[in-house]
């Protein structure tokens, strides 16, 4: 990406040319560049991406429209574009002030941990309240084709995780429990890392840019990989806040299912993305196995 680029957006995006300061933000895996511009008394948050990704992008914008309707606390979009000539889309969102709960959640107590993940959990079911368009197929269909396409890349892999034919087998045969559930919008990043803090309190989620449509409760397979990790009172909260205490006898199923699947898409995803990390992901995974005694149990040992 061109390292001109701030001086092309203040050149073409009107919005942009008073800002005091703008500060590159380097955190996630996202292609994007990302950063904060300062105005006088307020923040946004600049994202600049491939023109490729433009269509994903504008789909995004529009969607967290949608969530402002269903009171989610989430940025709000405030301008989208696209500079034709040096082949970039930018977008422009409303900035989210705190720090994300991934760094601060360990100097906070269980009560204020537990609370922050309750107010995850109520925000989390208010963005499953937006259905997916009637165009997407089935989330059976969609699920297991991409199971079996990272089991497939997982027995490809040479990395071997004890059992592994045994947690297959579980998916197997429980697979038919995603027949016939719903299709609902799905944040599918949904974690500590987007979850921002401010003064002990849930101040909002942020990066909706990997979406989906599904079963919505997939989103908690986070819940199972690196949110019990970092806090356990979280992870309670979280679940007992989007069901207001109130969990449905399916659920520890279907989480189990999406916890077994996670076992190997997460070996092939850090092969990929991330070999540096590949170990503390394997590491991570034998602890969510354990939870589950390899799934002879649903519902987790934590909870």
């Amino acid at each position: 990406m061109n390292d001109n680029i701030i001086e092309i957006l203040l050149e073409k995006v009107k919005l942009l040319q008073n800002a005091i300061k703008i500060e590159e933000l380097l955190k996630g895996y996202s292609p994007d560049k990302k950063f904060v511009v300062y105005f006088d008394n307020y923040k946004f948050l600049l994202r600049v991406g491939a023109i490729e990704s433009y269509q994903k992008k504008k789909a995004e914008y529009q969607l967290l429209n949608q969530m402002i309707k269903f009171n989610v606390q989430s940025s709000q979009p405030i301008d989208i574009g696209m500079i034709d000539e040096f082949d970039y889309c930018y977008t422009i969102y409303s900035y989210i002030e705190g720090t994300d709960a991934k760094e601060v959640i360990h100097t906070l107590t269980p009560k204020e941990q537990y609370r922050i993940g309750v107010k995850a959990g109520t925000q989390l079911s208010r963005m499953h309240l937006y259905k997916a368009p009637s165009t997407i197929n089935t989330w059976y269909d969609r699920a297991m084709e991409k199971h079996y396409r990272y089991l497939d890349a997982y027995r490809n892999s040479g990395i071997k995780i004890e059992n592994d034919e045994k947690i297959s087998t579980f998916i197997e045969k429980n697979k038919h429990y995603l027949k016939h559930r719903p299709n609902s919008f799905q944040h599918d990043d949904y974690h500590l890392g987007n979850i921002i803090v401010k003064n002990k309190k849930f101040a909002g989620i942020i990066d909706f840019n990997n979406f989906d449509w599904g079963d919505p409760f997939h989103d908690f397979v986070k819940v199972a990989l690196f949110q019990r990790e970092l806090s356990i009172p979280f992870s309670i909260g979280q679940i007992e806040g989007y069901f207001d205490n109130n969990i449905p006898k399916e659920f520890w199923m279907l989480y189990s299912i999406y916890a077994a699947m996670v076992i190997f898409s997460s070996v092939v995803w850090s092969l990929r993305f991330a070999p540096d990390q590949l170990d503390g992901m394997i590491s991570r995974l034998y602890v969510l196995l354990e939870d589950h005694k390899y799934f002879d149990t649903l519902k987790p040992k934590w909870y």
